[in-house]
């Protein structure tokens, strides 16, 4: 494994984040987010090596540069208040869908089951979203993105699953051990961005989560 420096230069700049995020500090923070999630791009651009000369490795990679940029965009609902700061938070939403759109662009050809794996994804999203809204008050506009965004990123999940089923070694189960915990992280993020109460512990689990889940999609590359 190559890069591995990486890793914790992420985890540190992510907890340094969550605490100038804390401070208030939210131009600073989103800085500081920003760099943290270069790291995770860098390790799987770099870790990638001689893969990225293939579609799979330069799409996940694609997936990874979204996944920054949606950080950068999502935090500067904090910046801007009011239409605005509403406005960064979809706009953040949509390029984070747009990375799991290109998470499953790059699984569907090693998929054998995919088009059981979307429908057993379509169900998944039904009922978590039905879990979810009973317990979070949104206006329309966000339910809706909420639907699509939890819907790609559960078929991700299941895509994923089929394919380490179909294909069973380290670097599908490591992808699939990622797309896990974005999924867990993206949930904590709704509850506690729309329930009825914002919890810092909850904002914690949330931001680590979703950078070890990016870490390990961007170090399955190396497992090619």
């Amino acid at each position: 494994m190559h890069y591995l420096w990486l890793v914790p230069i992420c985890l540190v700049l992510a907890a340094w984040f969550i605490k100038v995020e804390r401070d208030g500090k939210y131009v600073e923070a989103d800085l500081i987010k920003g760099l943290a999630s270069c790291c995770f791009v860098a390790f799987g651009f770099l870790g990638a090596g001689d893969a990225l000369g293939t579609p799979y490795a330069r799409i996940i990679v694609s997936g990874l540069a979204l996944g920054f940029v949606a950080d950068v965009i999502l935090n500067l609902r904090y910046v801007f208040e009011g239409e605005k700061g509403k406005r960064a938070f979809l706009a953040g939403i949509l390029v984070f869908l747009a990375g799991h759109v290109a998470y499953i662009v790059a699984l569907a050809p090693r998929c054998p089951g995919l088009v059981q794996a979307i429908i057993l994804g379509v169900c998944l999203t039904v009922a978590l979203m039905w879990w979810i809204l009973g317990r979070i008050e949104a206006a329309l506009a966000f339910k809706i993105f909420g639907f699509f965004y939890i819907g790609a990123i559960c078929i991700m999940n299941c895509v994923a699953f089929a394919v380490l089923i179909s294909n069973p070694c380290t670097h599908t189960a490591v992808f699939m051990a990622g797309a896990v915990l974005f999924l867990l992280s993206d949930v904590i993020l709704i509850l506690n961005t729309f329930g009825p109460e914002q919890r810092f512990a909850w904002r914690c689990a949330n931001l680590m989560l979703y950078y070890v889940g990016q870490l390990l999609i961007a170090a399955s590359l190396q497992l090619l």
